[in-house]
């Protein structure tokens, strides 16, 4: 890798934005891709270009045989992220699952009662309001916010705040019935139906789950889909 070319991505990884290095291995010939654009090295054929993307959805890097050369796809992504709303028993249960799959994870909760080290070890802790928690998060198109309270004076800042980002993935918990209020919370909010669309409610695939642990089996199953679905 050219000290250029390692100095942009560097830079790139310290601003969490996707960045893929391509090389042509005949040559070593070398470009870099930030946030979808070419910042440093010569133009790729189009067939190259269109492996970009999914290498960035999967997290893989490939190599390809394209335009009658070998090239090589290196995927530098941003962390995965997951910002947990409400400090409860399916929290306690999601927080370790999304660890194990590689998501730096933040629990929000003001009621300090909820959230605490002495229920979440070793865990990042917010007891901000979530809209305040979220303004300094900064949620990205590598973070996914899940809301666990039932609470709208603690769910609906989180919500309001995550569909203002581009975070990949926004759900919450609760009934059909919950979720039809929420709707209505958010349109009366200014949120139009695509917006609104973006929230998986009742979070979690309809796997039938019941207890804390399923009901976290459930919502990272999901959350892994909506991650996945177009690599």
């Amino acid at each position: 890798m050219t000290p250029a070319i390692l100095e942009q991505l560097n830079a790139a990884r310290a601003g969490a934005k996707p960045a893929l290095v391509v090389r042509r291995l005949r040559d070593n010939a070398q470009s870099l891709w930030i946030d979808g654009l070419l910042v440093d090295g010569d133009a790729l054929p189009a067939e190259v270009e269109t492996t970009l993307l999914d290498a960035l959805r999967s997290d893989r890097s490939t190599k390809l045989e394209a335009a009658g050369e070998s090239w090589f796809v290196q995927v530098f992504n941003p962390p995965l992220r997951l910002v947990v709303v409400g400090a409860v028993h399916i929290a306690q249960a999601l927080v370790p699952m999304a660890q194990v799959a590689g998501y730096a994870v933040t629990v929000v909760d003001p009621r300090r009662a909820f959230g605490s080290d002495v229920r979440f070890p070793g865990v990042s802790m917010s007891n901000d309001w979530p809209d305040e928690a979220l303004a300094q998060l900064q949620p990205d198109a590598r973070t996914a916010v899940v809301t666990l309270t039932h609470d709208p004076k603690i769910d609906d800042p989180a919500l309001v705040a995550a569909l203002r980002s581009e975070a990949f993935y926004v759900a919450a918990l609760g009934s059909k019935r919950t979720h039809g209020q929420r709707v209505e919370r958010l349109r009366a909010a200014g949120f139009v139906d695509v917006e609104i669309g973006r929230v998986h409610g009742p979070a979690g695939l309809p796997l039938g789950a019941v207890s804390p642990a399923e009901i976290a089996i459930s919502v990272l199953a999901e959350m892994t889909s909506v991650l996945r679905r177009a690599a």
